[in-house]
């Protein structure tokens, strides 16, 4: 397996979960340095027509708190080539389940250009905040 230097990874991160552990895990297994970046109540908002259930500031917490983590930055944008200019990682991680979608190709392309290598992991099977908060009604 490649060890990268500085790795990036992004998430909503609501109701926290294994399946968030396991992407953060295997991310830090892979570099020497994981930035996160916790997407905002607003930019959820705006891509998945819906609040969190954990506000914001109390997810950057949560995500402070995971040991694999060594920084946490607000996703205030989808725009990853912005978060590159800002942070420099050499690498991005992401679950599979959005590998290959229109948005994640350009994404790929311009990263690639730049030296970005792209690792993704598969999507944990049967857990994720939406489950949860079917659940949790």
């Amino acid at each position: 397996m490649k060890k990268y230097k500085i790795g990036y990874t992004t998430g909503v991160y609501d109701m926290f979960h294994v399946g968030h552990l396991n992407i953060l895990k295997r991310a830090k297994e892979q570099c020497d340095y994981l930035i996160v970046g916790v997407s905002t109540d607003e930019l959820v908002e705006s891509y998945k027509n819906k609040v969190p259930v954990i506000p914001f500031e109390e997810r950057m917490e949560i995500i402070k708190a995971i040991k694999y983590v060594d920084k946490v930055v607000p996703q205030t944008t989808m725009d990853k080539y912005l978060a590159w200019e800002n942070e420099h990682f050499n690498v991005i991680f992401h679950g599979d389940d959005w590998k290959n979608s229109p948005m994640y190709n350009e994404i790929e392309e311009k990263l690639r250009a730049v030296g970005v290598a792209f690792v993704y992991f598969p999507y944990t099977k049967g857990i994720s905040s939406t489950i949860l908060r079917e659940k949790a009604k």
